[in-house]
């Protein structure tokens, strides 16, 4: 089936990305092109075989099926693929089959590789990975590792106050902290000089164990600068060490941070820490909406802005909490507060319930309940006034069965796990995102350990939750287009939430799950399980790539809803992106189902 040179540049010139090229570079690859005429059902390649290169379909239909023969596309003319493995090693990653008879043009490896390393808009075309990204040096982008000294001041417990006072004059600094073996046990400021030992005039001989801040809040490498930042607004401090476990390996301070600049949020996380009432609370975070704009528009990553928006709502908690032992008097035993949801992950969005639960202390008595109740309530309704809204299936602190003590969650996970149940499944997959956000930590840490490690032993948990993890499908539809909501208030809309991040999140989940890892947010749980070999290294760049993708489209929907004024939600018009944006939005949708199927096949993403 021949065709003419001057009618395959005509084809080309209305083919995405080649409608970027000039005439002459158009006619050149056009020389290059190769056609190749194919009857219905041929094999035009298999799984593992060297790619002959990029396949374009001029006539006809092809149906690419993943590893574990799963048709993941189904493709028509104007439709390219193999770039996948032309872009690796040139071996495929998936098998195709003509389903029609069909006119197939091949551009030979070497022209594509060529095309896309000379020609910046067919790279990106092929691999959005490559497109630019504003460059930024700011405090929302820098993780704590580059911003903190790396060496900081440090003494033992036992040493003189004045001791340790000399050192921190003689190196210029306003803090020191407190060592024992390497372990952080505690830091000493200028301020805690002034006010515990000349105002109260100890002895210049006391040890700084006396009057040091013992178990300081700290901060890991990983963390990013707005977390310090907040961290500071909130409790009012200008010095935070950085910890790997207890092992102090910086610190930073006031000063570090005086050349980078986010403001925005920081701005809100100081007036939700310090307001004076709820009202006062709810105008700073009515704000919310215009920061995710401002970060979307700043080029920011997903998951920056996910965090700074989490850090407002775990911010507005904490002070909540605060507010109701104010009103109630202090707890009658120690409990901490829970999220869970996209809380819990830090991927909060400009669309936002409550995810919550309580933790008490086994010394809490049937009478103690009504004052937890009362802190549950106060703090709910507070959350729901702040925008917040009431979680409609009622997985909140307020419900009797979320607010219980320790004993009673134990008892809970192991009912869970030994009996995979649809409401057990659902009930764990909710409790496996918890992250605690105020009261006492340790009475999680073992929990969480402990459940991790049962939960990894039971296979038939792991296998009921996986199957779980694949009943959000992404929406994909069988001729190269999407699979968009049919009927309702959102029809031929897509998802971006239940079909677009929930199957990354439950993927992330279950890799989290095999692995016994620890992280909640879901690109950390990603990045865990490629580290601990839970994960192949191009299964899970794969799917981050495509989470990244199609996190952020979501977040670019939400920003452009806000700036016209409209209601914020998580469901696309497909007809709202350009071509180029569809295509890539879809080939994202394609990775997570090639996952989600080994995954379905037993395999995991290994292999």
């Amino acid at each position: 089936m021949p065709i003419a040179i001057d009618a395959l540049q005509t084809f080309l010139a209305a083919v995405h990305p080649y409608d970027t090229l000039t005439a002459d570079e158009i006619e050149a690859l056009a020389h290059a092109f190769r056609p190749q005429a194919m009857k219905a059902g041929e094999t035009v390649y298999r799984l593992g075989e060297p790619l002959q290169g990029l396949y374009l379909i001029h006539d006809g239909q092809v149906a690419v099926r993943d590893e574990n023969d799963v048709q993941i596309s189904a493709l028509g003319p104007r439709n390219s693929f193999g770039e996948r493995g032309l872009a690796r090693d040139g071996i495929a990653v998936t098998s195709a089959s003509t389903v029609t008879d069909s006119l197939l043009l091949v551009l030979p490896r070497a022209d594509f590789l060529r095309l896309v390393e000379t020609k910046p808009d067919v790279a990106r075309f092929f691999d959005r990975s490559r497109q630019p990204r504003p460059k930024r040096s700011d405090l929302a982008t820098s993780r704590v590792e580059t911003l903190m000294t790396g060496d900081p001041l440090a003494c033992a417990p036992e040493t003189p106050v004045q001791d340790a006072a000399a050192a921190m004059r003689d190196a210029h600094v306003s803090s020191i902290c407190v060592t024992d073996a390497g372990a952080l046990r505690g830091i000493l400021t200028i301020r805690d000089l002034s006010s515990k030992v000349v105002a109260a005039a100890l002895p210049v001989t006391t040890p700084v164990s006396q009057v040091m801040t013992g178990d300081p809040v700290s901060l890991p490498p990983s963390a990013i600068g707005s977390d310090v930042l907040h961290m500071m607004m909130e409790r009012r401090i200008g010095h935070i060490p950085v910890t790997e476990g207890d092992r102090l390996v910086g610190i930073v301070t006031q000063t570090d941070l005086t050349r980078f600049q986010a403001l925005s949020s920081a701005d809100i996380v100081r007036d939700v820490a310090h307001a004076g009432s709820i009202a006062d609370m709810a105008a700073a975070t009515a704000r919310i909406p215009q920061l995710l704009v401002q970060l979307v528009a700043g080029g920011n990553r997903h998951e920056v802005v996910t965090r700074l928006i989490t850090d407002v709502a775990d911010t507005a908690t904490r002070r909540l909490l605060s507010m109701a032992e104010d009103t109630l008097g202090p707890p009658p035993v120690p409990y901490l507060w829970l999220a869970c949801g996209s809380q819990g992950r830090q991927e909060q969005t400009g669309v936002s319930d409550q995810d919550n639960c309580l933790f008490l202390d086994d010394a809490a008595t049937e009478a103690d309940m009504a004052y937890f109740h009362a802190l549950a309530t106060f703090v709910s309704d507070g959350l729901n006034a702040c925008g917040y809204v009431y979680c409609p299936g009622d997985m909140m602190a307020t419900n009797p069965k979320w607010c219980q003590p320790v004993r009673v969650w134990r008892q809970y996970f192991a009912s869970w796990i030994a009996a995979p149940g649809p409401e057990a499944q659902m009930l764990a997959s909710v409790m496996f995102d918890l992250r605690p956000i105020g009261g006492t930590p340790s009475l999680f840490e073992d929990l969480q350990r402990d459940t991790l490690a049962l939960a990894a032993r039971n296979s038939i948990f792991v296998a009921h939750l996986a199957s779980n993890a694949l009943k959000h499908t992404p929406p994909l539809g069988l001729l190269r287009g999407f699979a968009t909501i049919r009927s309702g208030e959102h029809k031929n809309r897509l998802d971006l939430k239940h079909n677009g991040v929930v199957p990354v999140v439950d993927l992330a989940r279950v890799y989290a799950l095999q692995g016994k890892l620890a992280p909640v947010n879901t690109r950390a749980r990603i990045e865990a399980a490629m580290a601990q070999g839970v994960l192949s290294a191009t299964g899970g760049q794969d799917l981050l790539d495509a989470y990244d993708l199609i996190a952020e489209t979501r977040l670019e929907h939400q920003a452009r809803q806000i700036r016209a004024g409209r209601k914020v939600d998580n469901f696309l018009a497909p007809t709202d992106l350009s071509d180029f944006e569809r295509s890539h939005l879809r080939n994202a949708f394609v990775v997570v189902k090639s996952l989600q199927s080994a995954l379905g096949h037993g395999r995991g993403a290994l292999g």
